[in-house]
């Protein structure tokens, strides 16, 4: 998970909490939304840049761990992704990320960056998905314009025998803006670690297994879906979703070296529904909403954060 910081914003352990704050406004943006540490850029693409600048950088998944609470009805069978080396998928990745926030009793901001609209073109691998991304388009007119230099930029899935997402690998288009790569950064992260992954034991319609992992960042936060089996026919699975995200700790430690915050209140929790087709590397339609309210304070000044999030993420094919 990613706690990011506005570039250049080193900030002294103990700032003035409203600079404090107001500074860590583009971190607490995607705080949750499951991604490696690193640093942020600017909406206009100045400061340092984000992963993937210039090569291939490949990073990680925490592992998902699978329970089977109920096998469903008969007939029952592992279910595995079965799609063959070569297999192509066209898909549209679709992501809406909203967020406001409020220090002590000044008004609410409004820091929402733009939905994104991601087409691409899945290949299966031996050990994993290839995706070479098309016309990535966004109501944001600075930025849509930056997308132009990202077609044909790739990415790409490691995935294990139970459909788990293992690694991400991202690689630009070299002629990318920074803004344009850290968006699709972001995009990327926030479906990875909305994914599903099946358990290792045979089930039938009407199965509930959850995916407990945990996202590692800032804050260390335990995720589980609890996922269930609603439908079948063939190859194709209909799965309902349920998420709940809690953290470990009761204190963030702020990057930067800028000192802490304790947690106050901290909720997040979403639903949805995907289709999976097994023979396919992503999956074929569905939408999963995930939203709530987190509650920070600065125990030196008695300053408070709360900030409302939430992410949308959706596939069609």
């Amino acid at each position: 998970m990613a706690v990011t910081v506005l570039s250049g914003s080193r900030l002294p352990r103990f700032a003035r909490p409203g600079v404090l704050l107001v500074a860590l406004v583009l971190g607490f943006a995607t705080f949750g939304a499951g991604c490696a540490d690193r640093s942020s850029v600017s909406a206009d693409g100045d400061g340092t840049e984000p992963l993937g600048i210039g090569k291939e950088v490949t990073v990680p998944i925490t592992a998902a761990v699978t329970t089977l609470v109920s096998p469903g009805a008969e007939p029952r069978e592992l279910l595995r992704p079965r799609y063959a080396p070569g297999a192509t998928q066209e898909v549209t990745l679709r992501t809406d990320y909203r967020i406001q926030q409020q220090v002590n009793d000044q008004p609410a901001r409004d820091f929402s960056p733009a939905a994104l609209t991601i087409p691409m073109t899945a290949r299966a691998g031996t050990d994993g998905v290839d995706l070479v991304l098309g016309a990535v388009t966004t109501p944001d007119p600075a930025l849509n314009k930056a997308f132009t230099a990202a077609d044909g930029s790739h990415a790409g899935l490691g995935m294990s025998d139970l459909g788990a997402i293992t690694e991400l690998r991202l690689a630009p288009s070299p002629d990318t803006p920074n803004n344009a790569r850290a968006s699709l950064e972001q995009a990327f992260y926030q479906a990875v670690y909305q994914s599903i992954a099946f358990p290792d034991e045979p089930v039938g319609v009407g199965a509930v297994w959850t995916v407990h992992q945990k996202i590692t960042g800032g804050v260390t936060l335990d995720q589980i879906a609890t996922a269930t089996l609603t439908g079948r026919e063939g190859d194709r699975l209909t799965i309902d979703l349920q998420v709940n995200q809690t953290p470990t700790d009761t204190v963030w430690q702020l990057p930067n070296d800028a000192g802490s915050l304790d947690i106050d209140g901290y909720v997040m929790e979403g639903v949805g529904s995907i289709t999976i087709d097994l023979g396919m590397p992503l999956p074929v339609s569905g939408t999963i909403e995930l939203g709530g309210q987190q509650t920070y304070r600065d125990t030196r000044s008695v300053s408070t954060l709360v900030q409302t999030q939430s992410t949308r993420i959706s596939w069609t094919e």
